[in-house]
């Protein structure tokens, strides 16, 4: 792939949007992949639907995942028999369980983000708060800046039920926050646990098979800001350009509803190719590209969602990539399962620890410019260019 434009990397931009520091965040109830069928079919009692478990037990292998964390237990199972139950309303007792828990977790990635970054609390001053784990008013949003002691003038923004590109959509939203605010300090959180999701396996719903083989819960954080205090605060990646696209004719890719059984969600087998068929046009026409001097997609570093793994060999195929590009995002997938919105600032931590870890000189592998990908319903796709900060 040949790319006309300027070469060099422009130098760092001081009023620029950027990453200061990472959080994450899991349940403590860890399972592995190899044990999950016998305890999925167990907890909904459906161990007598012996070909679909068959069949289960193929997607989950395929997946390529080898454990996920969820708060989901047994016992809440036994409390709570409705969830475990096709169909059978159960929106209620979900919520009881959301609403308290996806602001926790939350809270739990925010500190160890706060933590890192370095600076007094009252210093953050806006809040994104993101979530498709349930809904309530008052939300999540307002629920955590109780729990971790923020000003009640922080300016907050609710993102409910956009699914697995809100992380990324939230980092492009602070982009603006940061460089039209001159003083702000933004902290983006996103909390997801797949309670709101589960279902008991049916002949007449496939799609939460698959689901129900990748997804799982987390928690992640960052704090994002610009016109830096330099000698107190340590950037990770500059926020070049962000930019937000629905590719046509595709509406139906990933559906979700809410509705008396839980979110009810259907996934299209065309999703990879949608995806795949698109990449390269879009990366083309991101407003920034042409004035670095990128001679080939295997000179950048790369964070995308992960979807599954045949998005990302698909993606692989179609822009070219070594094996090696999508290794921070295929080591999440494995350790964590899809976890929706926070997914993409796990990979984040893990380029970074990476890099680190392996003596490279920026935290993007070594590579001054990479791009962040997410893809969600709509469907949607998330492009971030991301500049690297030297380690």
């Amino acid at each position: 792939m040949e790319m006309e434009g300027k070469v060099g990397v422009p130098k760092a931009n001081k009023g620029i949007a950027t990453i200061l520091a990472v959080g994450t965040a899991n349940p403590p109830s860890c399972i592995f992949q190899a044990d999950y069928p016998d305890f999925y079919f167990r907890i909904t009692q459906t161990q007598h639907m012996t070909q679909l478990k068959d069949k289960f037990t193929r997607i989950c292998e395929k997946t390529t995942v080898k454990k996920r964390y969820m708060h989901l237990s047994e016992e809440i199972i036994k409390n709570n028999p409705n969830i475990a139950i096709y169909k059978s309303p159960s929106l209620d007792a979900r919520q009881e369980i959301l609403v308290k828990e996806v602001p926790k977790l939350g809270k739990e990635a925010a500190l160890k983000a706060i933590k890192e970054w370095g600076q007094p609390i009252k210093k953050i001053t806006h809040l994104i708060f993101c979530t498709s784990s349930g809904v309530d008013m008052p939300g999540a949003d307002l629920e955590l800046i109780k729990l971790l002691g923020l000003n009640y003038s922080v300016k907050r923004l609710m993102m409910y039920h956009s699914g697995c590109f809100a992380g990324a959509a939230a980092l492009r939203l602070a982009k603006d926050m940061a460089e039209n605010n001159h003083q702000s300090r933004i902290l983006i959180v996103c909390s997801e646990n797949m309670t709101s999701c589960f279902h008991a396996p049916s002949d007449n719903h496939l799609d939460i098979l698959i689901g129900s083989g990748i997804f799982a819960d987390g928690a992640a954080a960052l704090i994002v800001g610009a016109h830096l205090e330099i000698n107190i605060e340590h950037p990770l990646f500059e926020v070049i350009s962000a930019s937000q696209t629905i590719i046509p004719n595709s509406e139906d890719g990933i559906v979700g509803h809410l509705c008396e059984m839980g979110l009810s969600y259907y996934l299209s087998k065309g999703v990879p190719n949608f995806i795949a068929d698109n990449i390269v046009d879009l990366l083309v026409k991101e407003e920034n590209l042409k004035e670095f001097g990128i001679k080939n997609w295997n000179s950048l570093f790369y964070i995308v969602h992960p979807g599954g793994p045949v998005i990302l060999d698909r993606l692989e195929m179609k822009l070219g990539l070594t094996k090696d590009k999508l290794k921070a995002t295929r080591h999440v997938l494995i350790e964590y399962g899809n976890m929706w919105s926070p997914s993409v600032f796990f990979i984040i931590d893990e380029m970074r620890r990476r890099s680190a870890q392996e003596g490279k000189n920026t935290t993007g592998e070594g590579l001054d410019l990479g791009f962040l990908l997410s893809f969600g319903p709509g469907l949607t796709v998330e492009i971030l260019m991301l500049r690297s900060i030297p380690i």
